[in-house]
């Protein structure tokens, strides 16, 4: 008989140096490693998909300094859960001792309130934040709070980190090394793990518990094969993991179709994410994102339609919202496409940082003192609607960049409408042929 205790939790380690997958942070030479090794914790964010490390790697440094510890998760706990553990923190901390370290699992559920209740705990140095997310800090985490952690990016584990934590759990876990287990291939497992640790060490063990019950000698040997291992695991892994590598598949396979025009396409891979109950804000999100980027101003009405969907799925959630991101998908799959938005602001960045802080034309310039307006400031300004039709050509750049052109209207009919307009008015100056 197997532990009621799951493997994977069996097997986490408490030690730095039986840490895998993530040399890039906990490397020696890491800045990350060697601030821990001197005691010097800031507040942190880890950001990555499940099964990596992420709870273990909070816990290994709170051992390791003996520092109080205390964990929530942001599915279960609210401001008043957050106000009492902080609280809590508070009062063990004495003169100059460390503070206690708080772990927030899936930090970015947290709503804007939640998060804001851990400012000032950080500010003061009552507690040591360490948040654990698989969606990207730049969108879940609000910026004051963003601001006062480090980031640290971890990344799925690689087929030789997972042979490795398998071959380490039949010989170091105290269930599975009294069994008569060999490994004879490892693809299965590694496949269907997706670099998760944990689902590595669920497939291991729903395999061997099925194995144990077809033998009728305890000591007779446990062969894993892909063949036993795709067996036993089929009905009882999920399919559609919305923290793993097919997570990101999917989405990536759904943006290409909308971005490529097929509704067909769009509408598949949105029911793949639609039965997995993949978040609904973060299939919106993507639209409102791909509507500025790939249909721009082909079609502006495609990022109000798509700002409406992301206002509506967050009211509803699932199973509604799969109407709402269906009637959206295939409106911008259906939209005509233009990047010209996107490369536009890329390009004058791109500029920007070539030529660095060019100072603004004299007669652009504000002028709310007489000093500046002595010294020439707002001078010779034209005033568009002084003029027929609101418009009179003059220098709005740097002088240095007078005729640059970062806005190239793309080939659309709405565009093509952009290009004359622009043509008519601005006659040479800028020239869409070069």
């Amino acid at each position: 008989m197997l532990s009621n205790k799951p493997l994977a939790e069996r097997m986490r380690p408490s030690l730095l140096t039986d840490y895998l997958g993530q040399d890039h942070i906990t490397g020696t030479d890491s800045t990350f490693r060697k601030n821990l090794e001197t005691g010097t914790i800031p507040s942190f964010i880890l950001w990555g998909p499940p099964g990596v490390g992420k709870t273990t790697l909070a816990g290994i440094i709170a051992s390791t300094h003996e520092r109080p510890f205390y964990s929530l998760s942001a599915v279960h706990s609210g401001v008043k859960d957050v106000r009492e553990t902080i609280e809590k923190a508070g009062k063990q901390q004495f003169f100059n001792t460390p503070p206690p370290i708080l772990f927030i699992d899936e930090i970015h559920r947290f709503s804007k309130s939640q998060q804001d209740s851990l400012l000032g705990a950080i500010e003061k140095g009552v507690i040591t934040l360490i948040g654990a997310t698989t969606e990207n800090p730049s969108f879940e985490i609000i910026s004051p709070l963003l601001s006062r952690c480090q980031v640290y990016i971890l990344k799925p584990l690689e087929d030789d980190h997972l042979r490795r934590l398998a071959d380490k759990a039949i010989k170091n876990d105290p269930y599975l090394n009294e069994m008569n287990i060999v490994i004879d291939e490892y693809d299965a497992l590694i496949r269907t793990s997706g670099g998760d640790a944990r689902k590595l060490y669920n497939a291991l063990e729903l395999t061997v518990s099925a194995e144990i019950r077809g033998k009728k000698e305890s000591k007779q040997r446990i062969r894993i094969t892909n063949e036993k291992v795709m067996q036993h695991i089929q009905n009882n892994l999920v399919r559609y993991d919305k923290g793993g590598e097919q997570h990101y598949d999917i989405i990536s396979a759904f943006i290409k179709s909308v971005r490529a025009s097929d509704p067909n396409a769009a509408v598949y891979w949105l029911a793949r994410m639609a039965e997995g109950a993949e978040d609904v804000k973060f299939i919106a999100r993507r639209l409102i994102i791909l509507a500025a980027e790939d249909i721009g101003l082909a079609n502006p009405n495609a990022l109000l339609i798509a700002q409406s969907c992301f206002d509506a799925v967050h009211l509803t959630g699932w199973p509604e919202a799969r109407i709402i991101l269906s009637e959206t998908a295939i409106y911008l799959a259906c939209s005509p496409k233009s990047n010209s938005a996107y490369t536009a602001i890329d390009s004058a960045i791109a500029e920007v940082r070539k030529t660095g802080d060019l100072p603004v034309p004299l007669h652009l310039r504000n002028a709310p003192t007489r000093l500046m307006k002595n010294m020439g400031y707002g001078k010779d300004y034209k005033y568009s609607h002084s003029y027929d039709n609101n418009f009179e050509s003059d220098n709005y750049m740097p002088e240095k960049l007078k005729g640059n052109i970062f806005y190239r209207p793309g080939s659309n009919s709405r565009e093509a409408d952009i290009r004359n307009r622009l043509k008519s008015m601005w006659k040479d100056y800028y020239d869409y042929n070069n």
